[in-house]
């Protein structure tokens, strides 16, 4: 299963990230070029109200995730409170993912094999709902939008300046699967054929008649540095294995361009992608 988020937004800790968030809001409000900002200015600006700065002030639940963006033009910051919220969804996942997440946000190449599910930096909040209510059966409604907030967030990698590039590839099941009803199916697999149009994407889907190979039983992501440096995250219950050993990631990239070289290539892959598309009803 993909990374899934604790999003409790504990605030220990001097160097929490959360509370810098904080922190970092009240001063520029304080500090505005054109005078101090209240609370309730500052609500009127972010279009929202005093009642959520307050909130985002003094920690008390999760930051409305369209937030740092606006806060980020009406202080005229430089993406600051974007990367600080960055920082805060990073810090809230479990701890066996949070240097699989760090790696992600930094990675220049992210390679994904997944042999059950869409990845989740390509999956819709329709796609995402029921799988964490499968993971989680006792979540409330607030935690599970909670969860599906914090991993919309992560897309935010594929929309930067500098994006990585990034190779997708599904077995042919996970668009058979239908986790979702068939309307959401049909919108998820309509936003994987978008993200393949980005030029810094590419989707494949692994026949189901391909042969077995090193990855069959889980997914897999392998992540490269700026330094050129590959790292290879494994991913089963509840656990998130981190290799870096040389022999084991030179296996991982060499089962990698075998599994590319089996797959369709990428204007097939979308073929087929519609046809499932046109399957559902």
């Amino acid at each position: 299963m993909d990374a899934d988020e604790d999003t409790s937004g504990g605030t220990e800790g001097a160097d929490d990230p959360r509370r810098e968030f904080a922190e970092e809001c009240k001063s520029a409000r304080e500090l505005y070029p054109d005078g101090p900002l209240n609370q309730t200015q500052l609500g009127r600006l972010t279009r929202t109200s005093k009642s959520t700065i307050s909130r985002v002030e003094t920690c008390k639940g999760p930051i409305p995730p369209d937030l740092p963006a606006v806060l980020d033009q009406v202080f005229k910051t430089d993406g600051k409170f974007k990367r600080l919220y960055e920082d805060v969804v990073a810090g809230s996942f479990p701890s066996m993912y949070r240097q699989r997440m760090g790696l992600e946000r930094t990675a220049v190449v992210i390679r994904e094999w997944s042999p059950t599910i869409i990845p989740g930096l390509f999956q819709t909040a329709d796609y995402a709902r029921p799988l964490f209510k499968g993971s989680a059966p006792r979540a409330t409604d607030a935690e599970v939008s909670a969860h599906i907030s914090n991993r919309l967030t992560r897309q935010s990698i594929l929309d930067g300046d500098t994006p990585p590039d990034v190779r997708v590839v599904l077995c042919e099941s996970v668009l058979r699967r239908r986790l979702c009803p068939p309307d959401a199916m049909r919108r998820q697999l309509a936003a994987l054929l978008e993200a393949g149009e980005r030029p810094t994407v590419r989707v494949q889907i692994l026949p189901l008649d391909a042969p077995a190979h090193l990855f069959s039983d889980w997914p897999v992501t392998l992540l490269t540095a700026p330094s050129h440096t590959v790292t290879v995250c494994v991913e089963s219950y509840r656990t998130a294995g981190i290799v870096e050993d040389p022999d084991h990631v030179r296996t991982a990239l060499r089962t990698y361009d075998e599994l590319t070289s089996e797959a369709l290539p990428a204007r097939e892959s979308a073929r087929l992608i519609v046809e499932q598309m046109e399957k559902l009803s």
